[in-house]
C-alpha cells in the first residue's frame, strides 16, 4: 500500500469516528427514540459532510504549503480573493441594468396611463410623451446592443462559453430546488451545495434572456409597425406590454430580494462593481466551485513535485 492510499485510510477511519462521536454524544444528550435505521442515515450524511470539507482542507493546505510560496503567504491572514465575473460580463450587466431602468421607467406609465405617478413621470418629469418615447428608444437600443454583445461573448470568449454551459439547466438542479425547500421548512440541517450558479441564478439567466427575445423582437414591430400587418402589430403589443410587466416584476420581487435585499447581502453584492468574491463568499454560496477550484491548484502543484523530484533523480 503505497503512502497516499494510507493516509487516505487513516483520514476516512478518523472521519467515521468523528461521526460516530458527533452521534452518540447527540444521543445522550436528546435522548433520542428514533430507530437505528433513522440514526444511521444522519451518520451517513455526517460522513460525506466530514470527507467533502476534509478533502477541501487537504487541497488548501498543499496549496498553501507549496515550495513556491514564501512564509509571509502561507502565514498571510487576508483571505483569498476570486474573480468571479469579468470586466466584459461586468460591462454588460452594466449596460443592461441602465437600459433597463429606462426601459421600466419610460414604459411602465404607459401601461398604467391612469395613475398620477404615471402622468407625473410621463409629463412633469420627462416632458411629454414625445420626450418619453424618445427616451424608450434609447433604451431599447441599449437592451439590444447588450443582447448582441453577449451573443458575441458566447460564442467567441472561452470564458463566456464555458458559463453559457454551465447555465444549462441540469436534473441536479430540481433536486437542488427541492433541497432549498426542505432546508427553508426544517426538514434539512443545511442547504444544497452549488458550483459555478445555483437553480437561482439559471433562473435569472434564462429569465432575463428569454425576456430579451420577446422584448425587442415586439419593440421592433412597433417601433417599425409600417412594416407589419395590424395583425402582427396588436401581438406584438400585447406581448410587449404583458412581458415588460412580468420582467419588472421578475427583477423587483426576484432579482431584488437575491442582490439587493436577502440578508447575507444587504443593501447589495457589490460583485457587479468588482467582480470578485472572497474565500468565505465562495465556500458559502459556491463550494462545489471553490472545492474545484482548490483540487486542480493541489494536483498542478502535486504534478510539478513529481516532475522535481524526477529530474533530481536523474
Amino acid at each position: 500500500m503505497d503512502k497516499k492510499q494510507e493516509n487516505l485510510n487513516k483520514r476516512d477511519e478518523l472521519v467515521n469516528k468523528l461521526a460516530n462521536n458527533i452521534v452518540d454524544s447527540a444521543t445522550d444528550i436528546v435522548k433520542t427514540e428514533h430507530a437505528q435505521k433513522d440514526i444511521n442515515i444522519i451518520k451517513e450524511d455526517i460522513v460525506d459532510k466530514l470527507r467533502f470539507e476534509t478533502s477541501i482542507l487537504l487541497n488548501e493546505v498543499v496549496t498553501k504549503i507549496s515550495p513556491s510560496k514564501t512564509i509571509a503567504e502561507i502565514t498571510k491572514k487576508t483571505e483569498r480573493s476570486f474573480e468571479r465575473f469579468g470586466k466584459n460580463f461586468r460591462a454588460q450587466h452594466m449596460l443592461m441594468f441602465v437600459s433597463v431602468i429606462i426601459l421600466i421607467i419610460t414604459g411602465m406609465p404607459l401601461k398604467f396611463p391612469e395613475y398620477n405617478l404615471s402622468k407625473f413621470i410621463i409629463i412633469t418629469l420627462l416632458g411629454g410623451l414625445e420626450n418619453s418615447t424618445l427616451i424608450h428608444r434609447i433604451g431599447a437600443v441599449g437592451l439590444i446592443i447588450v443582447g448582441v454583445w453577449h451573443l458575441v461573448y458566447t460564442v467567441f470568449s472561452r470564458f463566456g462559453r464555458r458559463d453559457f454551459i454551465l447555465m444549462i439547466p441540469k436534473p441536479q438542479d430540481i433536486k437542488d430546488f427541492f433541497h432549498t425547500l426542505l432546508y427553508f421548512f426544517g426538514k434539512k440541517s443545511s442547504g444544497p451545495k452549488f458550483g459555478r450558479f445555483s437553480f437561482i441564478e439559471k433562473f435569472d439567466y434564462w429569465a432575463v434572456y428569454w425576456g430579451m427575445v420577446i422584448m425587442i423582437g415586439s419593440g421592433l414591430i412597433m417601433w417599425f409597425k409600417e412594416l407589419f400587418p395590424k395583425v402582427i402589430f396588436d401581438i406584438g403589443r400585447e406581448a410587449h406590454s404583458d412581458e415588460g410587466l412580468l420582467a419588472t416584476l421578475a427583477i423587483i420581487v426576484w432579482h431584488f430580494y437575491n442582490v439587493h435585499f436577502n440578508p447575507e447581502v444587504f443593501p447589495m453584492s457589490w460583485v457587479w462593481w468588482h467582480g470578485n468574491l472572497t474565500e468565505s463568499e465562495m465556500k458559502h454560496h459556491h463550494a462545489l466551485e471553490y472545492a474545484e477550484i482548490i483540487k486542480k491548484e493541489s494536483e498542478k502543484i502535486i504534478e510539478t513535485e513529481k516532475l522535481k523530484s524526477a529530474s533530481e533523480i536523474e
